[in-house]
């Protein structure tokens, strides 16, 4: 039974889209994983429980993660409270300046108890071909930790 990897994530204008693409590129690349790309609105605690890892994507809004990402957490996180511990999990931010919605990805990731395999992506507007090999490092390197 292959090994699946739910790629979770909030976009607008289109820049994180292009990110989880590139992610779920680099997940499809090894043998035996699959990725489950959906939309942070889309997500449920059943798919989270159902993942063998997840890969958290938000565009920064205000140095935070997008609303709709948090509330994929917020709705998540009582219903699988103690059932996630140690998941790995990997993330991405996309972002017109600094990239500090970096940090709140990694304190609500740390409430879960989630297991970082890579470092988080820091991705400057839409991915051009350098974030673009650095998003499909970061499915390859999430794949690799559960294949």
């Amino acid at each position: 039974m292959p090994k699946t990897i739910l790629v979770v994530y909030h976009t607008m204008s289109g820049n994180t889209a292009a990110a989880a693409a590139a992610v779920a590129e680099g997940i499809r690349s090894v043998p035996g994983v699959e990725a489950v790309v959906k939309l942070a609105a889309d997500a449920d605690e059943n798919d989270l429980l159902a993942c063998d890892a997840v890969c958290l994507g938000t565009p920064d809004y205000h140095n935070y993660m997008a609303g709709m990402l948090k509330d994929f957490l917020d709705r998540t996180y009582y219903p699988t409270e103690g059932k996630v511990t140690g998941k790995p999990y990997g993330a991405f931010v996309t972002h017109g300046g600094d990239g500090h919605a970096v940090e709140s990805v990694e304190t609500v990731c740390g409430y879960f108890k989630f297991r970082r395999v890579a470092p988080t992506a820091s991705i400057f507007g839409r991915p051009d071909t350098s974030a673009e090999r650095e998003l499909r490092h970061l499915g390859e390197t999430l794949a690799k930790a559960v294949a």
